[in-house]
């Protein structure tokens, strides 16, 4: 489970005095972000945003619908990206296998993006309004993998195995994620790598590769 892989770097509020209106859709969501360190998500509006950024509340909705679509970043981009990783996978790898390597891959950041991507995740992972927001984000992104599973094994999407390897997929990413976000120190493909496994061998409790 990855959000947008934008690369802007983030400065501080007070550099944005005197410089031009934002014009990027990434630099508009690096600048929101600053607001939301700040200030708070919640207490953040899209008016705040808009006059931060220098331009008006009708040109914000022109970059994103909201303001908590403004956290997802390029939600569909990535969807798009996750079926590409999938579809790459050579038929003669095993699904699990071919779904893991896909997953951790989908996951895998640049190191000078990993802070950026975790100012991120916690938002979506422990702000309330988000995680609210997140139920039909999380129904695309397990419907790749569910289509997928259908793919490999020959059956309806809707059929049981499919369905339930998307949701187990789907939480093993989650609680990956949030294990990540309570280390600072933690590796976030290790640990999707392990859960993967965990959730391949069928919870076996196999130690952690290294």
């Amino acid at each position: 489970m990855a959000a947008s892989r934008s690369t802007t770097r983030v400065g501080t509020p007070a550099s944005r005095i005197g410089r031009p209106s934002v014009t990027s859709r990434d630099r508009l969501e690096a600048l929101a972000f600053e607001l939301f360190a700040s200030k708070g998500f919640e207490q953040t509006t899209v008016d705040d945003i808009a006059a931060a950024a220098g331009i008006s509340r009708r040109t914000f909705f022109r970059y994103h619908a909201s303001k908590n679509d403004l956290v997802w970043g390029d939600f569909d981009g990535q969807l798009a990206r996750l079926r590409e990783l999938l579809g790459a996978c050579p038929r003669e790898v095993p699904m699990m296998d071919a779904l893991r390597e896909a997953v951790v891959s989908f996951n895998r950041f640049d190191p000078a993006d990993v802070p950026w991507h975790r100012r991120r995740m916690e938002l979506i992972l422990r702000v309330p309004a988000l995680q609210a927001d997140s139920t039909l984000r999380y129904a695309s992104w397990r419907q790749v993998v569910t289509a997928f599973v259908a793919d490999r094994t020959g059956q309806p999407q809707d059929a049981l195995l499919p369905r339930q390897v998307g949701y187990a997929t789907l939480a093993t990413c989650i609680a990956a994620y949030e294990q990540w976000l309570a280390d600072q120190n933690a590796d976030l493909t290790e640990l999707l790598d392990t859960a993967m496994r965990e959730l391949q061998s069928g919870f076996r409790g196999s130690p952690p590769r290294g």
